[in-house]
């Protein structure tokens, strides 16, 4: 995160619209408006499920400027896009302003929403598509929320990094939605580790260890691409595996430990032992992987979807004179050895919290990038995917310059998708030892 350098508000608007009017081709009267001086910020969501629809309602209920407008949204599917307009519109009222010609649907509406006057936008569609997604909203000059994570395979990773490069030429904003960096009993034991009060980090453990998630059962007269883009987190080349999509909160925070360093290696083990129903798709239900920093630090990697089983969400650190225990959505505890440990109990949500300092710089003309380690702890869960997936040590550099691109050559409800069902209606998983995973 860079917060490096300010201006006044109206003077980072301004370059940032000029930024996006001279490499996307101009800016609509109501974004020049804003950016000569009007407080009211303009927000489009893409990606309307239950994190997007969280997300736009903790963009419109942010701290810093109480006038904000959602004008535009966009879906995969107008169902979901209504029933989320429908929520938010109970939750934030004056606040959205959401017409029909504002209202865009289908796998590409995401092209509606940037030719928007939106000044922001919300990325909170299945990650497969966030690489694509950002880099449009970048060309468009928007500023961008983008959740977590920014990909799914290495040709992923590396097209949202080069958008963020563009991204930080034209200054504009980038938050990447780990929560856990905005929460206070997360920051102030990394501060800590960061000081050097547990001495010289030796190994983390990091935990997402849960009951297994929802499915969406196959509707009639769906094309096997609608299908799979409804029931996206069970495959990989849309989710990333459970590795990517959720415990990537636990692995960033890894790679926060270790001074935002990423692994050069990984090797490890994982599966499918319990979900195996054909709405279950191809992902495994557990993986477990050892990270290897270049100085010497190991990071070991839980995660697991089966019912019934111990579950876990949580960080830990161990040093040469003490350690850190910080529970995802509880309590953080650093225990110096000798003395009495130091607690923090969780306050304000970082959800909340996450908007709240992305609309503060926005406001106070900083420039405000989460993109690189955004990148970098998505590349590190893909990476983890691909040890466990393949079943050898994949080095970060082989793994981050794959050229094993998961997303489909065309993206269209009649269009061939990247995995099929076998004629039991189940999907093979990658085989540890045959499946080549970059």
């Amino acid at each position: 995160m860079s917060h490096t350098k300010t201006t006044s508000r109206r003077d980072f608007l301004k370059h940032s619209a000029a930024a996006g009017a001279a490499l996307a081709g101009g800016l609509s009267l109501a974004r020049s408006a804003h950016a000569q001086g009007s407080d009211q910020i303009k927000i489009a969501l893409v990606g309307c499920g239950g994190r997007g629809t969280g997300a736009a309602v903790n963009a419109l209920h942010n701290k810093a400027n109480p006038n904000v407008k959602l004008v535009a949204m966009g879906d995969a599917f107008r169902n979901r896009l209504d029933g989320s307009l429908g929520a938010i519109s109970r939750r934030c009222k004056d606040k959205v302003d959401v017409p029909e010609d504002r209202k865009f649907v289908g796998l590409d509406c995401h092209k509606g929403v940037m030719a928007s006057d939106a000044d922001l936008v919300l990325l909170c569609t299945p990650p497969g598509f966030r690489p694509m997604q950002f880099e449009a909203a970048v060309a468009a000059g928007k500023h961008v929320f983008a959740e977590k994570p920014v990909a799914t395979d290495g040709p992923g990773v590396r097209k949202f990094m080069a958008a963020n490069e563009e991204a930080k030429k034209k200054k504009l904003v980038v938050a990447v939605g780990h929560h856990l960096r905005h929460e206070e009993k997360h920051k102030e034991v990394v501060k800590r580790i960061h000081d050097g009060q547990i001495g010289d980090l030796m190994f983390t453990r990091v935990y997402f260890n849960t009951g297994a998630i929802w499915v969406r059962r196959r509707q009639p007269d769906q094309t096997e691409m609608q299908y799979q883009v409804y029931n996206w987190y069970h495959f990989t080349w849309l989710s990333g595996d459970h590795i990517v999509e959720q415990h990537v909160h636990d692995i960033d925070v890894g790679n926060w430990f270790n001074g935002d360093m990423h692994p050069i290696e990984a090797e490890g083990m994982g599966g499918r032992q319990v979900c195996k129903t054909p709405d279950h798709g191809e992902i495994y239900d557990h993986h477990a992987v050892e990270f290897t920093y270049e100085n010497g630090v190991k990071m070991f990697s839980y995660c697991r979807q089966i019912n019934g089983c111990w579950g876990s969400f949580a960080e830990h650190a161990r040093g040469t004179k003490g350690r850190a225990d910080i529970q995802g959505h509880g309590t953080s505890v650093l225990t110096v050895d000798g003395k009495e440990p130091m607690k923090w109990k969780r306050t304000a949500d970082g959800h909340q919290t996450e908007h709240d300092d992305l609309f503060a710089a926005l406001m106070a003309g900083k420039e405000y990038n989460e993109g690189g380690h955004g990148a970098e702890g998505t590349m590190t869960a893909i990476l983890g995917r691909m040890a466990t997936y393949s079943g050898k040590v994949v080095k970060w550099d082989e793994a981050l310059n794959s050229k094993l691109d998961l997303m489909p050559e065309k993206l269209a409800w009649d269009a061939e998708t990247p995995v099929k069902p076998r004629p039991d209606g189940t999907y093979a998983c990658a085989t540890p030892g045959a499946t080549k995973a970059w």
